[in-house]
Formats: C-alpha cells, sequence, structure tokens
C-alpha cells in the first residue's frame, strides 16, 4: 500500500498495490500492521456501507466527540464521489482547512480520515455505494456534524449537492468555541 500524506496532518490518500493477470487484479485493501506502521490507527470497530441512489448526493459532515471519536476509511466501491475531510482539532496548524479528493474503484484509492475531522462527500455519478471502515461503533449521544456548505470553511464542491437529509441541511453556521474537546 501506498500512503500519500495530504494538507491536513493526519489525513492521508491510501492506493492499494494492484497485482494484475488476466482475470483482472487482486489488492489487499486493509493491512493492520501497514497502518499502525503509518501512525494511523489500525483498530476497526464497524464497516458501513452506503448506497446513494443520485449523483448529488451529499452526506456529511459528520464526526463523533470523544470519547467515541472516530478514524475512517472510506472508499469508493462502485460509481464515484469527491470526498471531503476538514480539520476541528484546535491544536491543529490545518484547524478549520479541508481536503477534498475525487474517490473512484477504477484505481481504489481510499481516503484515511482520523479522529477530530468531520467527514462528509457528493456522489458524481449515480449509484454509487461507498464503504467505510471506521474505528469506533456508532454512538448517538457523540454524533454530530458541521454544515456542508458553512462559509467559515469554504469546502469548493465540485458539483452542487442536489440530495441531502434534513438532518444535513438544519445543521447550525460554525462558531468557535461550539465543540469542546475536538
Amino acid at each position: 500500500m501506498h500512503f500519500a500524506s495530504t494538507a491536513l496532518p493526519g489525513v492521508f490518500l491510501v492506493t492499494p498495490e494492484r497485482i494484475a493477470d488476466e482475470r483482472g487484479f487482486f489488492a489487499q485493501t486493509w493491512a493492520p500492521a501497514e497502518f499502525a506502521a503509518s501512525g494511523l490507527n489500525a483498530c476497526v470497530a464497524a464497516r458501513s456501507v452506503s448506497y446513494n441512489r443520485a449523483a448529488g448526493t451529499l452526506r456529511g459532515m459528520h464526526f463523533q466527540h470523544a470519547p467515541h471519536a472516530e478514524a475512517k476509511l472510506v472508499s469508493a466501491i462502485s460509481g464515484a464521489m469527491f470526498d471531503v475531510a476538514v480539520d476541528l482539532r484546535r491544536a491543529s496548524p490545518s484547524f478549520g482547512t479541508w481536503v477534498g479528493a475525487e474517490l473512484r474503484p477504477d484505481d481504489g484509492t481510499m481516503l484515511y480520515i482520523p479522529e477530530g475531522c468531520a467527514h462528509g462527500f457528493v456522489t458524481l455519478e449515480p449509484h454509487t455505494t461507498v464503504e467505510y471502515l471506521i474505528s469506533a461503533g456508532y454512538a448517538p449521544e457523540a454524533s454530530d456534524g458541521v454544515r456542508w456548505d458553512d462559509p467559515f470553511f469554504a469546502i469548493r464542491w465540485p458539483r452542487q449537492p442536489t440530495v441531502i437529509s434534513a438532518r444535513d441541511r438544519a445543521r447550525p453556521d460554525y462558531e468557535i468555541g461550539m465543540f469542546a474537546g475536538l
């Protein structure tokens, strides 16, 4: 696996090495020892999948508060998506900034998002299926998020979202001090 750092500390693009032959290819997409050797959280407590019927479907920007903070490894199983991490760690030099990457199954590249970052995506094609490996189980009392179009973060989405849940649409604007402990 190849681990490429991004503009946000702790956020990595992870590309599996593919072994190709006449049948297609084989690739290892999860290797805890390699993740740990790269300084990443190698715990997987849950595996989730989301199917997104329409292009322009937005999910995000989600995170969990400590002690249920979660790292995620996100990949596109079908379709395509623009995946985003926003740094909410106040002590981080990149606090309040974001990084995004287009993820497709063609090359298998995944986005690793550490604890303390919000995560979301917009689908670029219909019938996009997204897989998440998550380091902590879902804790409803710790679940939170920031608005996908908050001017504080100024995320440049490659397309206008057209399908957004009522919960994600209703998130308030971010204010310094609104999330303790991140």
